[in-house]
């Protein structure tokens, strides 16, 4: 259950504890540092002094980012290094780290974003974690309390319960602030990578976060960052004003005004939810300083006008068009709904034709950043169908230099191999009728091999004919499971002494060639290195899983040692490739009666579990 914490919760418990409550002192600290070391950069930029002082400014803020990513690491997440700008030595590279935007992401994440989300997750563990502790202990501390206070009827059965809820849940509330610090700090840091051996967040068995590359990270981080800074800066600077301009409450202020500012930030990745709020914080906005519009502006104070076109650029820039004309068309319902139901009998004829201006420049103004933020989009997109086309001429001239070169092996195949294996079937079909004398067991010997090179040289051209085109294997025809039986046949007029168990095994293409392809390195390197043993081959299925193994005895006392030819050891690393490619799993070595084993498992239908 939820409520009760298992063995893995609270093993996990130390790191997440170690990953929130180390990072709030470290955002402190950089906070500390770096905000007012770029104020004061930003300050002495005009005597020169400033410029010098950005460097070392992002310098540290890469510093302090390089901790975070440590501890998200030791933690148990895989955080990807950023590319930073090379910048050389001396002074002239110490200024190229100004051109640097990942160190510039580094300071804005270290320097404003982190606060906020260190402090949510470490104050609410500490919080919940105190209130565990203090419920536990109430029969200890509460007789210290006034004796009006101890007589409240069961206050410490209440405190207890609570207590042990808070202390049973503490695992996994720990763990899911911990989680929470990962997905919003990761993907400013570097991004999660996606390495399948890395192992998962710990205790958890869901996925990694989703990765991108380092261009397509950086530019989304940046997006956000932006956004959420305006709209900080808007509601910090709007919450006031409204309280002082238009004479209303504190906290009805604090709700408008930040309902402005949210609704950029959810029309970034939801463009109906920002449209909606914005309407709505702009309606209510008209509402609450309405009392007021005849000493400031009305119906849009310039804060709330300032929200609109930040929402409006946000919705032109990230969405489709209708999205920005429907948020455009509702500030302008709006206007005339305020100009409408305002009696302008109660009004004298300045306050009139001021709430008309203002009306009107909102339509103007909003209508300008519209056509913008549009144009933006326009660009933006224009941009990336030149990449994209770029991306994709790129990839065409590695495919044919691809080409090129598979068509240079091919053509040295052919002249070279193709060729010898030409020479040895006509030597080997023609022996009968050009050598006098030859028994019948000759005979069959040399018909033998010239149908093993017949084969070989079938599989050479199929081979020829897949390097030279772009087809893919399964358009090309290849052996498969039904021709081991006569693999094994040709194998046998070599002279081994075989068994064979071979079921009929209704499998892919490429399970079938590779377990062809197995089973031909197995006995290859029975009739190569231990020539005259007895060889075992077996081709199963079980479970949804091929059982392939080669097995052979040791060889004979009076059998010569093979010598050793260059390229030999190759075809088990090759083995290793096709099947481990296929999700399987290969187990090779010496047997203890002094032989070899080749097993290999290959799923029929997907990768075999871990």
């Amino acid at each position: 259950m939820f409520l009760v914490p298992d063995r893995r919760s609270l093993r996990r418990l130390g790191p997440d504890l170690a990953l929130l409550l180390t990072g709030l002192p470290l955002t402190l600290l950089a906070v500390a540092v770096l905000l007012p070391l770029a104020a004061i950069s930003t300050g002495l930029a005009v005597l020169w002094v400033g410029v010098l002082l950005f460097p070392l400014t992002l310098t540290l803020a890469s510093g302090f980012a390089h901790w975070d990513r440590a501890r998200l690491r030791r933690w148990g997440m895989e955080i990807a290094d950023p590319r930073y700008r090379p910048t050389g030595a001396g002074a002239r590279g110490l200024l190229r780290r100004t051109t640097d935007a990942r160190r510039w992401l580094d300071l804005g994440f270290e320097g404003l974003i982190a606060l906020p989300v260190r402090v949510l997750t470490a104050t609410t563990a500490l919080a919940w974690g105190l209130g565990a502790l203090a419920g536990l202990t109430s029969p200890v501390w509460g007789r210290l309390l006034p004796p009006q206070l101890r007589e409240i009827p069961g206050q410490w059965a209440l405190a207890l319960v609570a207590g042990l809820l808070l202390a049973l849940t503490l695992p996994a509330m720990v763990h899911l602030l911990a989680r929470l610090d990962a997905i919003l700090t990761a993907p400013l840091l570097g991004g999660a990578e996606s390495d399948p051996r890395l192992p998962a967040w710990p205790g958890s068995g869901a996925s990694r976060l989703p990765t991108s590359s380092d261009a397509r990270l950086r530019e989304a981080a940046w997006t956000w960052m932006t956004i959420a800074f305006l709209a900080f800066v808007l509601v910090v600077v709007a919450w006031p004003v409204t309280v002082e301009v238009y004479d209303v409450h504190p906290a009805t202020a604090m709700v408008v005004t930040t309902a402005g500012g949210a609704a950029a930030l959810l029309g970034a990745r939801w463009p109906w939810a920002g449209l909606a709020l914005s309407a709505v914080s702009a309606l209510a906005m008209m509402l609450v300083t309405a009392p007021a519009q005849a000493e400031a502006p009305w119906p849009w104070p310039v804060t709330a006008l300032l929200a609109q076109c930040l929402t409006l650029s946000v919705l032109a820039v990230l969405h489709r068009w209708y999205w920005v004309l429907s948020a455009w068309s509702a500030g302008a319902v709006l206007t005339l709904a305020a100009l409408v139901v305002t009696d302008p009998a109660t009004m004298a004829g300045g306050t009139l034709r001021a709430v008309t201006t203002n009306g009107v420049v909102l339509v103007a103004i909003s209508g300008g950043v519209v056509l913008l933020g549009l144009t933006a989009r326009q660009w933006i997109l224009v941009r990336g169908q030149v990449e994209r086309a770029q991306t994709v001429s790129a990839e065409e001239m590695r495919r044919r230099r691809e080409l090129e070169e598979r068509g240079r092996i091919a053509r040295e195949l052919h002249d070279v191999v193709a060729h010898s294996m030409s020479v040895i079937t006509v030597q080997a079909g023609t022996a009968r009728f050009r050598l006098q004398h030859l028994d019948e067991a000759t005979v069959s010997e040399f018909e033998d091999i010239a149908a093993s090179s017949r084969q070989a040289l079938g599989e050479m051209r199929s081979l020829l004919a897949i390097l030279r085109t772009d087809d893919s294997l399964a358009e090309v025809p290849m052996p498969g499971l039904g021709d081991v039986e006569e693999l094994v046949v040709s194998s046998r007029s070599a002279g081994a002494a075989i068994t064979a168990e071979l079921e009929d095994v209704p499998a892919p293409p490429t399970v079938g060639l590779t377990g062809y392809r197995v089973v031909q390195e197995g006995l290859s390197n029975a009739l190569r290195h231990a020539r005259g043993a007895a060889i075992e081959v077996r081709v199963l299925a079980r479970a949804g899983v091929l059982l392939i193994s080669v097995l052979n005895g040791p060889p004979p006392p009076s059998a010569a040692p093979q010598e050793r030819i260059p390229g030999a050891g190759l075809g088990l690393a090759g083995t290793r490739e096709r099947v481990g490619a296929l999700g399987g799993t290969v187990e090779n070595g010496p047997t203890p009666g002094g032989g070899y084993a080749l097993r290999v498992r290959i799923p029929l239908a997907g990768p075999l579990p871990g």
